[in-house]
């Protein structure tokens, strides 16, 4: 990553709610010239888009545990682009009896920030000497009460499980498997944490949202 994406990371304002190809703050670790350890925090879009990926080609915003290991567009990204998504939560909807979708917010209930596994990737921008760099989230099977209103959620880590999953360098073969095993026990774990509330259709329409009120996530 490039110091100018840090930089414009530390401007970011949050905002309540990430639409794809839109861009948010991740958190990768690095090793600096002096062979150190360093963490940063940087904005990347939402959608991988691999270097090799064709410009029209799909830009996955999510990447199924079960096979991120394996799949083409993620197993570069997962040996050497993993990074955290950090977030308050997410939506899910469901179909209404009306013909619309119902939106919920699944959080943890105290708003403690949420951590999820996430790969990025990155290519030359089209212009300047800057790079363009795209991320998804990492899913599984749902286990909290996200359940309820989706099958899948994000793999939530705990902050013993993110130093794992953030250590810099190319993942060996024989690390792969128990780093996915740790993923699948530590996000079961988080994941019952979690509660599911109904909030504003409001977030329905990513063009009239005012993504930095959030008064849409209240409780019906």
């Amino acid at each position: 990553m490039r110091p100018q994406a840090r930089t414009r990371a530390a401007q970011w304002e949050a905002v309540y709610s990430i639409a794809p190809r839109t861009e948010a703050p991740v958190v990768r670790e690095y090793l600096d010239d002096d062979g150190e350890v360093q963490r940063s925090l940087e904005l990347a879009r939402w959608g991988l888009h691999p270097a090799w990926a064709k410009d029209k080609g799909p830009r996955p915003i999510n990447a199924r545990l079960e096979t991120v290991a394996t799949n083409g567009m993620f197993r570069g990204p997962f040996s050497i682009g993993r990074a955290v998504v950090p977030m308050t939560g997410y939506f899910e909807w469901v179909e209404a009896d009306d013909g619309g979708k119902d939106p919920f917010f699944i959080h943890h209930p105290d708003g403690e920030l949420l951590h999820a596994a996430g790969l990025t990737a990155a290519r030359k921008a089209e212009e300047g000497d800057g790079w363009d760099v795209t991320f998804t989230v990492v899913t599984r099977e749902a286990r909290d009460a996200g359940g309820e209103v989706h099958d899948r959620m994000p793999v939530f880590l705990s902050e013993d499980a993110v130093a794992d999953w953030l250590a810099p360098g190319k993942l060996e073969p024989e690390q792969k498997d128990p780093l996915l095993a740790q993923l699948d026990q530590v996000s079961t774990a988080m994941a019952a944490e979690l509660v599911t509330v109904p909030v504003d259709r409001q977030v329905n329409n990513v063009r009239t949202l005012d993504r930095t009120d959030p008064s849409p996530l209240d409780a019906d």
